[in-house]
């Protein structure tokens, strides 16, 4: 299994026989963005930076609503949350995907904007192997309320996203002041490869990914 990072918040999760993209975005951010050529694609909610489905086969799976789904061996729980802390009342809902691959579950929050998640959410989340938070503020939740809700999910792997890199022109910050606030020493890579045998059983791992 191995997940790639186009920056923002964009990822692709690629098995033996099936590839997932999540949060494709359009090229007004900055970021020159990714050619789909997957079976499934994930969209947490439908802002500009995080919905560009342009160019997607016909066959292509596009998931865009919390619920259940099973995709050629690929499950998928979406799971309705909100996109500021006022209950969606600013920036509407947002999704976050739980997705089991290969045995393995990612949970991608998406532009959570909730200061904590509530009760039915964190048990609706569940265990989760690999989580994709993001960091940057403004739009989503910051560091210091990232750092709480990794603190609820307790993953093993901790990917940071939607912060500030130097071509995106979206004003958001950079992942500087989380990096402070979770405590831990990143592992820089440009893929990240992740098998059952190979995930750290004991702390968690930060992981900051090229793109």
């Amino acid at each position: 299994m191995t997940l790639s990072w186009f920056g923002h918040s964009c990822f692709r999760l690629e098995g033996k026989d099936i590839s997932l993209l999540i949060d494709p975005f359009s090229k007004e951010i900055g970021l020159k963005p990714p050619r789909i050529k997957d079976q499934i694609v994930l969209v947490t909610h439908d802002h500009y930076d995080h919905a560009n489905i342009e160019g997607a086969e016909s066959e292509t799976m596009i998931i865009k609503n919390p619920g259940e789904y099973e995709v050629k061996g690929v499950y998928i729980n979406g799971i309705s949350s909100f996109h500021d802390n006022s209950n969606g009342t600013q920036r509407g809902l947002n999704t976050i995907y739980c997705i089991k691959f290969d045995d393995i579950t990612f949970c991608h929050l998406g532009d959570l904007g909730q200061e904590v998640l509530d009760e039915k959410q964190t048990d609706l989340i569940g265990n989760v192997d690999v989580l994709m938070v993001p960091v940057g503020g403004k739009y989503t939740i910051g560091s210091k309320e990232a750092v709480k809700v990794v603190g609820q999910i307790e993953p093993k792997i901790i990917i940071p996203m939607h912060y500030k890199t130097p071509e995106l022109n979206i004003d958001i910050e950079s992942a500087d002041k989380f990096l402070k606030e979770v405590g831990l020493v990143p592992e820089k890579v440009d893929k990240l490869k992740v098998t059952q045998k190979t995930l750290p059983q004991e702390e968690m791992k930060l992981v900051l990914l090229n793109y």
